[in-house]
């Protein structure tokens, strides 16, 4: 198409693939229950994709595990691309106001992702390490 533009907008909760192109989709996500940590209960891994998280509001923690190592976690910082490499245990605890682009293979999210409940010492891991707001 030439001289044509695209705009895409997402401003419900969760999670809307809005960009698709050869391979590859562009994502928002806006915070959703799971993001709060009383609701925490799962964590996931895309076995065919690495995801690459920007934060664009908020405030977030981006938690990682690869299988059989510790749980890190990093505190997002806007202007960052966070890329989650493919078979990394990942999610996120973010504030209400969050929002986050992302980057995937085109329909990750329906064919290629895995999801395990969070265990306790994963949970204990994460409490130790999440900032005062996040608690």
């Amino acid at each position: 198409m030439s001289g044509a533009l695209e705009i895409y907008k997402w401003e419900g909760e969760g999670y809307k693939p809005l960009l698709f192109s050869q391979g590859w989709q562009v994502a928002l996500l806006n915070w959703e229950p799971l993001f709060d940590r009383a609701n925490l209960d799962e964590i996931e891994r895309h076995n065919e994709s690495d995801e690459a998280f920007i934060l664009l509001k908020g405030q977030a923690v981006l938690f990682t595990r690869i299988e059989g190592g510790e749980l890190k976690v990093v505190k997002m910082e806007f202007n960052k691309i966070y890329n989650v490499p493919c078979g990394v245990w990942h999610n996120l605890v973010a504030t209400r106001d969050v929002t986050f682009l992302i980057v995937e293979n085109r329909d990750t999210h329906m064919n290629d992702t895995e999801i395990r409940a969070i265990s306790r010492a994963e949970l204990e891991a994460l409490d130790a390490q999440l900032p005062i707001w996040a608690l």
